[in-house]
């Protein structure tokens, strides 16, 4: 059943709580290789569902384990590959996914499913039984913290912690355009409900292992600038995560370095898909820095999805077509940008 786009009314929002209220057993999912945001709010959920006394679980691609480095301290033991024997049974709650074809759910997906999807993306395809879709939200972290609210549960530090981690890493430690003031208004309630903000952020971003360092030696060493130098893009293959020591989950981050160059309008990095059998895969990583350019729109074209400054995808084309095409496409929407500012 799918609804129309914008915000959600409140009817839809309370449709969602009676979704989680009158359920006693829940199929909790997200997004496949799973970020911050989509782990904070995955965990959290099942911690406010505990609360209520209702039986969750929280299911995973094997493709997904072990979790990136950083998020290792999280209870992630407590993450399952396999669909539980009664999973046809279960409401399904799909969080921070854009799109069904993005979660690990085929085993569930039936007629008379009944599935909530709670999600901030801007692109989310509303594919749910009921949709609390929040484009407005900095993270989807920040919709599950506003449901615990309204489902009357306290705020422990084991739901806080995990909804911080959501609100950091989706916000770029509050250095995105979608940080508003409810943003940090959130951020200092879990904090007083026991989140140790330094620890937090020292687990997530200083104490990582020295292969990603290795990683991120053989990416510097293969940058480009494409387009005029508007965009920065290094890639990465098999080989240098093999010198490196180094798994798919060391490059994050890594990214995020190439977009601090100036005059970049887009970041982007390409590297070998280790896990495809025939070595034909590449994933593309995109943050945008230029306002006239959305990256999710890039992604959207060749199968991927995400954020106007955050997306992804996934292509067998080669490193030199990858590079064209990224090339006409930002070179396209920035003179749309310039086109409609004129």
């Amino acid at each position: 059943m799918m609804q129309a786009m914008g915000a959600p009314t409140e009817t839809e929002i309370g449709l969602v709580l009676d979704e989680i209220r009158r359920a006693e057993k829940l199929l909790l999912a997200t997004h496949e290789h799973p970020d911050g945001d989509a782990l904070g709010s995955l965990l959290a959920m099942h911690r406010v569902l505990g609360e209520l006394g209702k039986d969750s679980v929280m299911l995973v691609a094997p493709t997904d384990l072990p979790v990136p480095h950083e998020y290792r301290h999280m209870s992630v033991d407590e993450l399952t590959t396999a669909p539980p024997p009664d999973a046809s049974e279960r409401v399904v709650v799909l969080l921070d996914c854009g799109n069904i074809d993005r979660a690990p759910v085929d085993s569930v997906r039936r007629d008379g499913v009944h599935i909530v999807n709670v999600d901030h993306h801007h692109d989310n395809t509303r594919f749910g039984t009921v949709n609390l879709v929040r484009p407005e939200a900095s993270c989807t972290a920040e919709i599950v913290f506003d449901l615990a609210r309204e489902l009357g549960v306290e705020l422990t530090p084991e739901i806080a912690e995990p909804l911080y981690i959501g609100l950091v890493t989706d916000t770029g430690r509050f250095s995105h355009e979608s940080v508003t003031p409810e943003a940090h208004h959130m951020a200092a309630e879990l904090i007083e409900a026991g989140v140790d903000a330094g620890a937090v952020s020292r687990r997530l971003y200083q104490e990582l292992p020295y292969q990603r360092l290795l990683l991120l030696q053989h990416a510097l060493a293969n940058v480009y600038r494409l387009a005029d130098g508007r965009i920065t893009a290094t890639v990465l293959t098999r080989e240098d995560f093999e010198a490196a020591g180094a798994t798919e989950t060391d490059a994050e981050g890594i990214v995020d370095t190439l977009r601090t160059v100036e005059g970049t309008a887009v970041a982007a990095l390409v590297r070998d898909r280790l896990d495809a059998p025939d070595g034909g895969l590449r994933k593309v990583s995109l943050r945008a820095n230029d306002e006239r350019v959305d990256v999710s729109r890039t992604a959207r074209g060749l199968g991927g999805g995400g954020h106007r400054r955050a997306a992804g995808f996934t292509s067998s084309l080669g490193v030199p077509e990858l590079f064209d095409h990224l090339c006409d496409e930002v070179r396209t929407q920035l003179a749309e940008g310039a086109d409609g500012a004129a």
